[in-house]
C-alpha cells in the first residue's frame, strides 16, 4: 500500500481548524476537570488548606464523560489533517464520519457538564450541599466544550464545502425541479 506524502499546503483551514480543536482537547486533559468551592470566605481558607487532589479532581478522576470526548476530538483532529487531502478518503466518507465524532464529543461533553457531580457519592454530595461547597467545572472541562464546539463548526463547514455547487442551489432553488 503506498500511502500520499503529507503536504501541509494541501490542508484546508477547516482541516487545520479541526486539528487545532483536537490540539486544543488534548491541552483540556492537562488541567483541572472539578473543583469544588465555596462562597464563604471561612470555607474558602479550610478548601485551601486542603490536598490538591482533594479540592481538585483531574481527567482521570472525573470519569469517562471527562476523558473520552478530547481524545475522539483528537483523534478526529488527527485523521482529517493528516488525511483529508487523499480524495479516495473523503470520498469513502472522511468528512461525515468527523461530523459524527464532533457530534459525539460534544454530546458527551454536554452530559459530562450534567453529571458533574456523580463523580462523589450520594453522601459526599449531600455533606458538600450542607457545608455550604458547590462542585463547579474546572478549565479542562470548559477548554474541552470549546474545542468540541469548535470541532463541529468545522466539520459541518468542510461538509458543506464538499458538496458540489449544482446540489447545493438545486437545494436552495424551491423550484428547481420546474427547471428540467
Amino acid at each position: 500500500m503506498n500511502l500520499p506524502r503529507f503536504r501541509p499546503a494541501a490542508v484546508t483551514w477547516r482541516e487545520w481548524l479541526g486539528l487545532a480543536a483536537g490540539l486544543l482537547a488534548l491541552v483540556s486533559l492537562l488541567l483541572p476537570w472539578t473543583v469544588l468551592e465555596a462562597t464563604d470566605p471561612e470555607l474558602t481558607s479550610v478548601l485551601a488548606e486542603l490536598p490538591r487532589e482533594d479540592v481538585v479532581r483531574d481527567v482521570w478522576k472525573a470519569g469517562f464523560f471527562a476523558w473520552f470526548p478530547p481524545l475522539v476530538l483528537l483523534l478526529a483532529g488527527l485523521a482529517v489533517a493528516l488525511f483529508g487531502q487523499v480524495r479516495a478518503v473523503r470520498v469513502a466518507g472522511l468528512p461525515q464520519l468527523w461530523l459524527v465524532a464532533a457530534v459525539v464529543a460534544l454530546a458527551l461533553l454536554v452530559i459530562g457538564w450534567f453529571t458533574l457531580g456523580w463523580q462523589f457519592g450520594v453522601e459526599q454530595r449531600a455533606l458538600l450541599a450542607d457545608a455550604g461547597i458547590t462542585i463547579g467545572p474546572g478549565a479542562g472541562r470548559v477548554l474541552a466544550t470549546v474545542a468540541g464546539a469548535a470541532s463541529l463548526l468545522a466539520a459541518v463547514l468542510d461538509l458543506r464545502a464538499g458538496k458540489p455547487a449544482r446540489v447545493r442551489a438545486r437545494r436552495m432553488s424551491p423550484m428547481w425541479h420546474w427547471g428540467r
